[in-house]
């Protein structure tokens, strides 16, 4: 089996260079990722849950797709990549913004991202790889909202984090659109 390389930042998004996935996630270190989230017709949102062996977060509901884009590669092309491999999708995807953060894990690992979301529209049924999510849903906004503060445990951290301003520039879209 091949190792994964991520591609380790500064906070300005500015690449330093390459480690193994395991080994930067293990010394927490900063490294480029993204965050898909698409939304349907009906203005819900597209989740997935992770696979239940997944290194960190296993059963968790998330963001349609998230991962790290390969080094030579851009955020919105592994974000491309990666919304195929894990949900079977293709979509017109547009950077919304993005954000650094860090989450410890309880096996000892760590996500330390520089995160770049993106949004897009999907309105089908997707087609799970198994090896990286056990389920989905399209969900709404408001309904999400409530599902979040009430079963916050049951939600990825990266997730959490970002949420608030996913809606937020989600809805200011709806506004202007």
């Amino acid at each position: 089996m091949s190792k994964d390389f991520v591609v380790l930042v500064n906070l300005q998004d500015e690449e330093i260079g390459v480690m193994e996935k395991m080994e930067a996630h293990e010394k927490g270190m900063l490294h480029r990722a993204f965050s898909v989230f698409l939304f349907n017709d009906k203005g819900e949102m597209l989740l997935q849950q992770r696979a239940e062996h997944k290194y960190h977060s296993g059963g968790l509901w998330t963001n349609t797709c998230c991962s790290h884009p390969k080094p030579g590669e851009t955020p919105i092309q592994g974000a491309n990549r990666r919304l195929m491999e894990e949900m079977g999708i293709q979509a017109d995807l547009e950077h919304q913004f993005s954000f650094a953060y860090k989450s410890d894990y309880e096996n000892g690992l760590s996500e330390h991202e520089f995160d770049h979301v993106f949004f897009g529209s999907f309105n089908e049924a997707p087609i799970l790889n198994p090896e990286e999510a056990m389920d989905w849903k399209y969900i709404g906004v408001e309904d999400l909202e409530k599902e979040v503060a009430e079963n916050p445990k049951d939600y990825t951290s990266w997730f959490l984090i970002c949420l608030p301003r996913v809606i937020e520039n989600y809805k200011a879209l709806q506004h202007n659109g």
